[in-house]
């Protein structure tokens, strides 16, 4: 499945089944085929996307600490990161909340 996420302040946002599901997750949603984020809860959602990339990006320098720690080679990370994968949908919430527009997908 792929997630169309549509404002009418701003561009449509597209995303993959596992990166959608797990935005969607992050800032309380459940995963579905249709859905809606009302501006009023937009800004609990920047800030839960916000907390979940500082935790991804403090676990990846964790790793890297303890491999190096250890003498070894860090582990490979997943090559595109939550902040870059969740940075399109923050700006659109962030227009959204600016013109008090929900964002729908699905519809």
């Amino acid at each position: 499945m792929i997630y169309k996420f549509k404002s009418k302040a701003a561009g449509d946002v597209i995303m993959m089944e596992g990166s959608g599901d797990h935005v969607l997750r992050i800032i309380g949603k459940q995963p579905a085929v249709k859905g809606i984020v009302e501006p009023a809860d937009m800004p609990a959602a920047i800030a839960a996307i916000e907390a979940a990339v500082a935790a991804e990006e403090e676990a990846r320098r964790q790793a890297q600490a303890d491999a190096a720690a250890e003498g070894k080679t860090p582990p490979p990370g997943d090559g595109v990161s939550l902040r870059q994968r969740a940075w399109p949908l923050v700006e659109m919430m962030k227009r959204a909340i600016a013109a008090d527009e929900e964002i729908v997908w699905g519809v």
